[in-house]
């Protein structure tokens, strides 16, 4: 495993113990909200400065963009980022449904090179390194070999934050309840995406997503052997925030699909 990679599971593994000793009781955690519907709470915060020290102890010069904390510059102006969300699915946290986890991704110059998705309440941890494929407790993992849309389970996630897209997303919503064998919305994007890299789901989209929410799951899904894209097709989904995964095969049939109902907001 890349020295990189390891300080990123160190650092996941820590934040995973302390968001499960906080599920044990979870009537004390003090929950507050930053906007409508997106809720942080002591956990995220105490989860993220533990990643963020165990981050600083190894690479004191690197720079860090996590959720709770924005862009914490390192010191000088480092080509490498490390981009954060110190617990994902913070709203099932809360209620004790167990979907949520901590993601890590190292980006160099841009480009995302290692990631790492934990899942503390299953113990599940997912790593990635550029070139050197996708595991899951160390164990190799693959896309999904489902080629036909009426058999493929695909993962979503609601625009809860804003409202503005609804009538577009209920569009992709509507055609593809038809056309596949479900829809999924479990609540925690950075485990969506883990789903697909380990053939769990055949895809995944989502409107208006945050770098940390998709940072780590987007180098899992393609390191898995599958692909990645806005909702143009390219690569910017980082900055747009639209982003559309799967197997090849139900990509290419999915990303259409989502392109049929986008609206001009939604032209990346």
């Amino acid at each position: 495993m890349h020295p990189i990679l390891n300080i990123a599971v160190k650092a996941a593994r820590r934040a995973g113990t302390i968001i499960n000793r906080a599920s044990l009781d979870l009537e004390r955690v003090q929950v507050s909200a930053k906007q409508p519907n997106d809720f942080v709470t002591e956990v995220d915060r105490a989860a993220e400065q533990a990643i963020i020290d165990v981050i600083r102890e190894a690479y004191p010069e690197h720079a860090i963009l996590a959720e709770e904390t924005g862009d914490t510059a390192g010191a000088g102006s480092s080509e490498v980022q490390w981009i954060i969300d110190p617990l994902d699915g913070t709203t099932n946290f809360i209620h004790g449904f167990p979907q949520y986890a901590v993601s890590i991704a190292m980006a160099e110059r841009g480009v995302i090179q290692h990631a790492v998705i934990y899942d503390p309440s299953r113990n599940e941890l997912f790593t990635a390194s550029r070139g050197s494929g996708a595991f899951l407790n160390d164990r190799r993992i693959r896309v999904s070999k489902r080629i036909r849309m009426n058999e493929s389970l695909i993962g979503t996630g609601f625009p809860f934050k804003t409202m503005q897209h609804m009538d577009a997303y209920l569009n992709m919503f509507r055609e593809l309840s038809e056309k596949t064998a479900g829809l999924r919305r479990p609540g925690a994007a950075a485990l969506d995406l883990a789903y697909v890299a380990c053939g769990r789901t055949e895809g995944f989209f989502e409107i208006g997503l945050l770098p940390w929410d998709m940072a780590a799951g987007t180098l899992l899904v393609s390191e898995a052997g599958g692909l990645v894209s806005d909702f143009s097709g390219e690569a910017a989904y980082l900055a747009t925030g639209n982003l559309v995964a799967g197997a090849p095969k139900i990509f290419g049939q999915l990303l259409p699909i989502i392109q049929s109902h986008k609206t001009p907001e939604l032209s990346a």
